[in-house]
């Protein structure tokens, strides 16, 4: 799995003219899953996810996580993270999982996050075509590869 995490002020997402999804201080999540992603990359992820340490504390260091300030998260699908660029001008998508392996991994991810922190995690729509607004605070954009954790 791979996903580009972004520290926000805000972030909303928006199908058909209608905001399915919006948050103030938070993290705004791109998750991208591949065919060889399972349980444990889930599990490693929700657990760099609540831990890292991307907010300022009171000395302005990035030393607080998303649960210490009891801020919000949209998790977005979106397979073109996996894309493909190294032959030709059109991106490939052959990594990205099919729906029917990445709809139910996406539904694990979002709902093991829900668990670790204790609230509502507010997401778009897998699948859909969103628009997805956000006010970057920093800006803090880090992306994360499940397969890369040694």
């Amino acid at each position: 799995m791979k996903i580009v995490l972004q520290r926000v002020s805000s972030a909303s997402v928006t199908i058909e003219d209608k905001v399915v999804a919006d948050i103030q201080k938070g993290l705004l999540i791109l998750v991208g899953i591949e065919d060889t992603d399972g349980q444990e990359d889930i599990d490693w992820l929700v657990g760099k996810i609540t831990k890292i340490r991307v907010f300022d504390d009171e000395n302005h260091v990035m030393n607080l996580s998303v649960q210490d300030i009891d801020g919000d998260i949209i998790v977005v699908s979106q397979f073109t993270l996996h894309a493909n660029t190294k032959k030709g001008n059109r991106p490939s998508y052959i990594k990205a999982a099919k729906p029917d392996v990445s709809i139910p991994l996406y539904e694990n991810f979002v709902k093991k996050l829900d668990i670790e922190l204790g609230k509502k995690i507010q997401t778009g729509v897998f699948g859909a075509d969103m628009k997805v607004s956000l006010l970057n605070d920093g800006p803090v954009t880090i992306i994360i590869d499940s397969k890369n954790r040694e």
